[in-house]
């Protein structure tokens, strides 16, 4: 475990900046590749059947583990955690690597990405251990649509009945995010949007993104946000709003009469890599700078091998020094299927 020493001479010395000037401030945390739908656009059936060989226990890093190395992040600047997978309710006893992590001082911020099958059975005891905030994958409500995306697997209303019990235990905001993909799932936006208008939650539209190398992008399936933005103001007037912090991903919109906001994810057509903070682990214990990166770094190792923190603080400052990642500023150039990327399963979204 870091000590207060190491503590306080990295917070001293002042967080890294990479090659960019951008500082380390967000850790997404995946703690499993596991998960129970099939969503074409990440996990393909056809791709991850029923022999595909997912990371053992022991490959995995442990909550102990897990810990040691985000209070490390947050002594380098780190004050936003974010917990995902694959599906990360799949990880038993979540909720107490949760709390764990509230503990953390210099933590300001925790939230959870999830499908919501699960998230009804854990919404009390993961609010309980700390956690702040849920978002929450729904790309359609559409039963037929949902199936299609889902790879057959779960239903809206299940999903509903979780963002509802995460709503009853005072995990918020919460948000939605939904992958637009036209001709599959873009007719059903606008009824998405009118569900969860007047509730509080916030509804985010995401731009398809060509993540990993199994998901078979086409650049043709993908609705601009400027586009989206067009429909949905032709039936409910909108007003651009500022963003609330800087690196915020989402460009946020409100309602003209008062129902709420939505936001746009616009990763192909107005990339936002020049504010990006984030630094993402992997659930083996790889550390990745981009969710479009073609290469880690290994922490695992080191840390098994018995590394001091003053040793592995090094390597994640070196690590994020070098960190020149802005993929989605230069996808036009680098787009290729001949370019290995690492799969969104074993990041996050």
């Amino acid at each position: 475990m870091a000590t207060e020493s190491t503590t306080s001479t990295a917070q001293s010395t002042g967080g890294p900046r990479d090659r960019l000037d951008r500082p380390l401030r967000d850790l997404r945390i995946s703690v499993t590749d596991r998960c129970n739908f099939r969503c074409p656009y990440c996990m393909p059936r056809e791709r991850y059947d029923e022999h595909y060989q997912f990371l053992k226990t022991a490959e995995r890093l442990g909550f102990e583990e897990v810990v040691r190395l985000t209070r490390l992040f947050v002594a380098l600047g780190v004050r936003k955690l974010r917990i995902t997978g694959g599906e990360p309710l799949l990880r038993p006893a979540l909720a107490d690597l949760v709390g764990d992590l509230s503990s953390l001082r210099g933590v300001d911020d925790i939230a959870l990405t999830t499908n919501g099958m699960l998230l009804a059975q854990h919404a009390v005891e993961l609010r309980a251990a700390g956690l702040q905030r849920v978002t929450v994958s729904l790309d359609s409500l559409d039963p037929a649509v949902f199936a299609r995306m889902a790879g057959g697997l779960g239903s809206p209303q299940e999903v509903l009945a979780g963002i509802d019990a995460a709503q009853r235990a005072g995990l918020g905001p919460i948000k939605v995010n939904a992958v637009v993909q036209r001709g599959i799932n873009d007719h059903t936006v606008l009824d998405l949007i009118e569900h969860f208008r007047g509730t509080g939650i916030v509804v985010r539209l995401i731009e398809y993104m060509d993540v990993g190398n199994r998901n078979d992008w086409k650049p043709e399936e993908v609705v601009p946000s400027r586009e989206l933005i067009e429909r949905i103001g032709a039936r409910w007037p909108l007003l651009a709003a500022a963003a609330q912090y800087r690196g915020e991903v989402a460009r946020r919109y409100v309602f003209q009469d008062g129902g709420g906001e939505i936001g746009l994810i616009s990763s192909v057509t107005q990339p936002f890599c020049g504010d990006c903070s984030r630094a993402r682990l992997s659930s083996d214990g790889r550390l990745y700078g981009c969710l479009f990166a073609t290469e880690g770094m290994d922490l695992r190792g080191p840390l098994r091998a018995g590394q001091t923190d003053e040793e592995l603080l090094a390597l994640i400052r070196s690590f994020w020094e070098r960190r020149a990642d802005r993929y989605s500023e230069q996808r036009v150039t680098l787009h290729s299927r001949a370019i290995p990327r690492v799969e969104m399963n074993h990041v996050g979204g």
